[in-house]
């Protein structure tokens, strides 16, 4: 099926690795044209090489999606660069594995700062832009985390629940003005945190250290995810094919899952 991306220009912040650059890959396979940047100008630098897209296709650019300034200087070059944004993924972002005694109030404002400016600074950098286009759409990458909570990851998953919450705000906000907002939520995906996680010490092999990490959290389908499995989700809601999917959220996930919503 023709998603209908051919030529539109979406969008995505850290875009360099992960999920975000599987969402680049699918975006350009699709036709489309893309504008991402991140926070590590070499790691950039070697995924816009091997997408093998040229600048008629990809732009890049480094910066921190807490650099208000940054992000919308961004924005406006990416937008200048390929004559309008129809699309925004917002991407970027990280976990924080503590627990609440081992938090401080530092770690609390960071987390917060960091997954609100990056739903926040790229919205408003694009707004014009998007609020201009015919099929405007925005997909906000979150987590089930969101939806239910773990001692281990305290911080990320209020602020996780924050942004699920915010991002249904927006869709009616921004409804009037033409954009639809949607939200992906991840499960345990097979990215960089987590092989760096296994390389800090495991004697099993990956794929045994993998499928019992999958047991632990209740993966019904026994496997971690991979990034390449979610950009799908996120072209699709980033599609005109989806004009009439707005304020709602999709779980990518292996059917983790401890409720029914």
């Amino acid at each position: 099926m023709d998603l209908g991306l051919a030529d539109r220009t979406v969008l995505v912040t850290g875009g360099s690795s992960g999920v975000g650059l599987a969402t680049v890959r699918a975006l350009l396979d699709e036709g489309a044209k893309v504008a991402t940047c991140g926070r590590d100008a070499d790691r950039l630098a070697r995924a816009a090489e091997h997408s093998g897209a040229g600048p008629d296709r990809l732009f890049t650019a480094v910066c921190d999606i807490r650099d208000t300034a940054a992000v919308h200087d961004f924005g406006t070059r990416a937008a200048d660069h390929f004559g309008g944004i129809d699309g925004l993924v917002n991407n970027a972002g990280q976990s924080r594995m503590k627990r609440l005694d081992e938090t401080t109030m530092d770690d609390w404002r960071d987390e917060l700062d960091l997954k609100f400016a990056g739903v926040l600074n790229p919205l408003a950098a694009v707004r014009e832009q998007l609020r201009a286009s015919e099929q405007a759409a925005v997909v906000n990458i979150n987590a089930v985390l969101a939806k239910q909570p773990e001692p281990r990851l305290i911080t990320t998953g209020a602020a996780r629940a924050g942004i699920l919450n915010l991002s249904k705000a927006l869709a009616t906000e921004l409804a009037p003005e033409g954009i639809r907002v949607n939200s992906v939520c991840l499960g345990l995906v097979d990215t960089g945190q987590w092989t760096r996680r296994y390389a800090a010490g495991s004697g099993l092999s990956y794929e045994e250290w993998q499928a019992e990490l999958a047991a632990d959290r209740g993966v019904a389908l026994g496997r971690l995810g991979r990034a390449e499995e979610v950009a799908y989700a996120v072209v699709t809601l980033l599609s005109p094919r989806a004009s009439y999917i707005t304020g709602t959220s999709l779980d990518v996930c292996g059917g983790v899952g401890r409720g029914i919503l």
